[in-house]
């Protein structure tokens, strides 16, 4: 999809949050179809440009996290449609897991498939899952699910039992590296993903919609994440990532990564001041 197209996805979702009683209320249940793209041409340019974002060094093989944004538009298209159960500016993005399961380059006859699954109850209110899949010449190459959540009318337990378990926080481990994120990066990063929530655009625009200030992109901080880790990634591994509190930018975080005892890489991204958490995940073997 291009970007106007894209902005008329965003536009769409601005008015579909605006409540319409002829249109009548949106369904209970999953009723969106998956939508393919069966021919992805990957453009140098832009992958040259995506890797510049989030700190990749340039190649033909594709970072973990770039197929996501090709799969974005055709994500974005179902959560705009009116069987889809939420509001797609209501969504927060709460997790994300990319299953890489070998190199893809640039060049390879890509195709993709995107369905929304997994309707469920979430302590917070109600999650649903974005599953996105690339196949080359039939071959399941990746996959990558984004978990979404509308907050509201949670049980307030993920136990389901009623009863909101007590948290406790976890001492971070040293900082691998500290990071400067600039102001401009959620406009930067949206000029290559075609994520262009106002969330993340500009200060004034992420107010309108309740923001203290513009805050980055999870999948760019996931991203810069792995960047980090570009040198050790096996070919085939499985990246998990909880999106924590939003970084509000301009940032100074810290970024830790290490080595668990199942051989799995943990990393963490924390604010530099407080500590407090803006992503935790793993990266897995296979």
């Amino acid at each position: 999809m291009s970007a106007p197209g894209l902005l008329g996805s965003y536009a769409k979702a601005v008015a579909g949050a605006v409540p319409v009683p002829v249109l009548g209320r949106r369904p209970s249940e999953l009723r969106t179809e998956p939508r393919t793209l069966e021919h992805v041409e990957i453009d140098t340019a832009h992958l040259a440009a995506y890797d510049r974002v989030c700190g990749f060094r340039l190649s033909d093989e594709l970072p973990p996290t770039y197929l996501h944004v090709l799969a974005f538009p055709l994500a974005l298209a179902i959560m705009t449609e009116r069987s889809f159960p939420f509001g797609v500016l209501g969504l927060v993005h709460i997790e994300n897991r990319i299953e890489q399961l070998r190199p893809v380059r640039a060049g390879e006859p890509i195709a993709l498939r995107v369905a929304a699954e997994n309707l469920r109850d979430h302590e917070k209110g109600r999650a649903v899952d974005l599953v996105a899949e690339a196949t080359v010449d039939g071959e399941l190459v990746w996959r990558d699910v984004s978990t979404y959540l509308r907050r509201g009318g949670g049980s307030g337990s993920a136990s389901g039992d009623g009863k909101r378990r007590r948290r406790t926080r976890a001492e971070p481990h040293p900082a691998t590296a500290r990071w400067k994120v600039p102001g401009d990066i959620g406009r930067r990063y949206a000029d290559v993903s075609g994520d262009r929530n106002p969330i993340h655009l500009h200060p004034l625009t992420a107010k309108a919609f309740g923001m203290p200030g513009a805050i980055a992109h999870g999948m760019w901080v996931k991203a810069r994440c792995l960047a980090a880790l570009e040198g050790v990634l096996p070919e085939r591994h499985t990246s998990e990532v909880q999106f924590k509190a939003p970084m509000r930018l301009p940032a100074k975080v810290e970024f830790s990564d290490w080595r668990e005892k199942d051989g799995a890489i943990g990393m963490e991204v924390r604010d530099a001041r407080s500590g407090r958490p803006h992503l935790t995940g793993r990266v897995t073997v296979g």
